[in-house]
């Protein structure tokens, strides 16, 4: 048997190529062959000597986690985005508008965009090109001329001033990186402006003011000037502000404090700003203030969050109080997770590969430059989406290349990327289910908005043991939700007139109101084993978005396998007898087609992926893709086509089941 070792290795035996090279060489397929040459006496020692690193591969490291670096691949990406955001600056020095970033989607120069002078400025540092360098000097002017004599900045076109910290902190973390390229009177006024700025966030950030992902960055925020400015109340003010922070974390270690407020102290759980925004902004602190009581609370916040990065590197941020800003890769306008996760990556690997997981699926968002809200997103709309989606997700990778992990690492599988697991948070009514073909989360969150109720953003929010998030190998999302009505609840959500939720839901309307179980915020969930499938039963009452019921109860089940999701729901008709219609909205891809293959049985077919949507009862039938140009979301940004199973009471019972099933078509 003989080797031509040139072709075999791709190098020639004697030159010193990377150990890298030879392990790639080595196949399982290939061990048997290797060790027999091995073991021949005439083998030539070059040969050999290859042959026995390749066993040391094979039997110590052949298998272990690449290394990677998250801080030059945050600043590969860094420099695209501030190419992007560059190219929309306003560079004319004779304007008023001279570094202001223009936003085409709201018509509008937001304050906030400036943020970008840290970007900017890192993309200096790391390439020394002047362009990056004009600009960061450029946009921190602009700002600087847009603060409010109290110290304070607008967030444009609005007046809410609680952005100050986000503002405040971009300039004060520039500004050492970028000081010795001013003038000694611009020296003097980037310092004026940074102290009028901590010292408004000194005297009115408070959870009485802000949500809380304001009071965790200001924790940051003030430690940072702190550096630049010294002053123990921007030191003393910080630890307070964590102290209260740290405070919110329940006993699941999620963060409260992002709905509304009740007499004077804010509830609400939002996975979106929690990883996007706070938990950063107390690490970054902690860090700062080496304060080890609130680093502990943060690493232990960690170990679950982590859960919500899902196989594919996308965030899970179905299911809060803010989810009507969920994009699939995080929050629209928070910040996103690669400074979170770089701060402690180097200390627990995986994080690495989260970070690099979700900066790979979020840049894979982008539509010439600009990132948008979701994977359908140009499908949808013709106008180019908000800035705030590339702007805030630039600040976020220049902080993890000031402030984060500088070492080269290994990349661990993420915990979603292994098998045959559930998780159930009881303080959140929440499930989470990963088998071989789904990744799954169940939603029966309870948080109530009880003094503005349903005129208020944070209650149409899916709920009731409704799936709000559907992931399957080699397809991607299958089912995904969104707000249970669509509102522009703030200046730059795009309008959806006449849309429908791409939620599964069950439903009915009478000559009162519309009823589902996504405004079911009392529901009872639990989650159990049953021969190898995970079981989620919830029940409650079909409800009006006031949470007033109808008069129909349902339990609704929820059976996950390896190759199939089975469901059963069971209503009880107690007060009155309407039809219901059970609403499973799949994610319509670009390749996904729907093919009827009789009344009760409907084939799915998109990429490499086929399922099979089953009725298993004669009584009913499948209506195909009614209204289905209504099925489209701008937050996360995709098409649902419906699938909808009608029931009608019998005249003569109360009770009635419906089965079906969602299997996975060979495999």
């Amino acid at each position: 048997m003989r080797f031509n070792t040139s072709k075999t290795f791709g190098v020639k035996l004697g030159s010193r190529k990377r150990i890298c090279v030879i392990k790639r060489c080595f196949s399982t397929h290939h061990k048997a062959v290797w060790c027999e040459l091995l073991m021949r006496q005439k083998v030539d020692m070059n040969i050999r000597n290859v042959l026995l690193l390749l066993i040391v591969f094979a039997l110590g490291f052949g298998n272990s986690p690449q290394q990677k670096s998250l801080r030059n691949q945050c600043a590969d990406n860094l420099r695209k985005l501030a190419d992007t955001l560059l190219s929309i600056q306003d560079s004319d020095s004779t304007s008023a508008t001279c570094g202001a970033i223009y936003c085409e989607a709201c018509d509008d120069y937001h304050t906030r965009a400036s943020e970008a002078v840290l970007p900017f400025i890192v993309a200096y540092q790391e390439t020394g090109e002047q362009k990056y360098l004009t600009s960061a000097i450029a946009t921190g002017e602009w700002l600087i001329g847009q603060q409010q004599p109290n110290g304070s900045w607008f967030e444009t076109p609005s007046e809410w001033t609680g952005t100050t910290t986000d503002q405040l902190l971009m300039l004060a973390a520039a500004y050492p990186l970028l000081n010795d390229k001013l003038s000694k009177s611009q020296q003097a006024k980037w310092q004026a402006s940074m102290k009028r700025a901590a010292d408004w966030l000194v005297k009115n950030m408070d959870p009485a003011f802000a949500s809380i992902n304001y009071c965790a960055t200001t924790t940051a925020t003030l430690m940072v000037v702190n550096q630049v400015i010294p002053d123990s109340a921007y030191s003393q003010k910080a630890k307070e502000l964590a102290m209260l922070v740290t405070s919110k974390f329940d006993e699941d270690f999620f963060l409260c404090g992002e709905g509304n407020r009740i007499r004077g102290t804010k509830y609400g759980v939002d996975l979106g700003y929690s990883m996007d925004m706070s938990l950063w902004g107390l690490g970054l602190y902690a860090k700062l203030a080496d304060d080890d009581f609130v680093n502990s609370y943060v690493r232990e916040a960690l170990k679950r969050h982590v859960y919500f990065i899902w196989p594919d590197g996308s965030t899970d941020g179905s299911w809060g109080v803010r989810s009507s800003k969920w994009t699939t890769y995080g929050s629209f306008t928070a910040d996103g997770c690669q400074m979170l996760f770089s701060l402690y990556s180097a200390e627990e690997p995986v994080y690495r590969t989260a970070a690099l997981a979700n900066l790979e699926y979020l840049m894979s968002m982008r539509e010439n430059g600009l990132i948008t809200s979701g994977p359908h997103y140009n499908e949808i709309f013709e106008r180019k989406p908000c800035n705030y989606l590339t702007f805030c997700r630039a600040k976020n990778l220049a902080l993890a290349i000031v402030y984060g992990d500088q070492t080269t690492g290994s990349t661990p599988d993420l915990p979603t990327q292994k098998i045959g697991w559930s998780k159930y948070s009881k303080t959140m009514d929440l499930a989470l289910i990963r088998t071989k073909n789904f990744m799954t989360t169940v939603t029966g969150y309870r948080y109530k908005d009880i003094r503005r109720g349903a005129d208020f953003k944070y209650m149409h929010r899916p709920s009731g043991g409704s799936i709000t998030n559907l992931w399957v190998p080699d397809y991607g999302y299958l089912q995904a939700s969104g707000q249970t009505e669509y509102h522009r609840w703030e200046m730059n959500y795009p309008e959806a007139p006449n849309s429908l939720t791409i939620t599964p839901r069950i439903e009915f309307t009478d000559s009162n109101a519309y009823y589902t179980n996504l405004y079911e915020f009392d529901s009872h969930m639990d989650l159990s084993e049953r021969n190898g499938a995970y079981v989620i039963e919830a029940r409650g009452e079909l409800k009006d978005r006031n949470r007033w019921e109808g008069g129909v109860a349902y339990v609704l089940t929820h059976t996950i396998s390896d190759e199939s999701i089975e469901k059963n729901i069971r209503l009880r008709f107690h007060g009155q007898k309407p039809e219901v219609r059970i609403i499973e909205p799949f994610i319509e891809h670009k390749n996904t087609q729907f093919n009827r293959i009789d009344d009760r049985t409907v084939e799915i077919v998109g990429g490499t992926r086929e399922f099979v949507f089953e009725l298993l009862s004669d009584e009913y039938a499948i209506e195909l893709g009614t209204e289905e140009e209504r099925y489209k979301q701008p937050f996360p940004a995709l098409k649902g086509y419906p699938l909808i199973i009608k029931v009608k009471p019998d005249a003569d019972t109360f009770v009635k089941s419906i089965n079906y099933t969602i299997t996975i078509r060979g495999r």
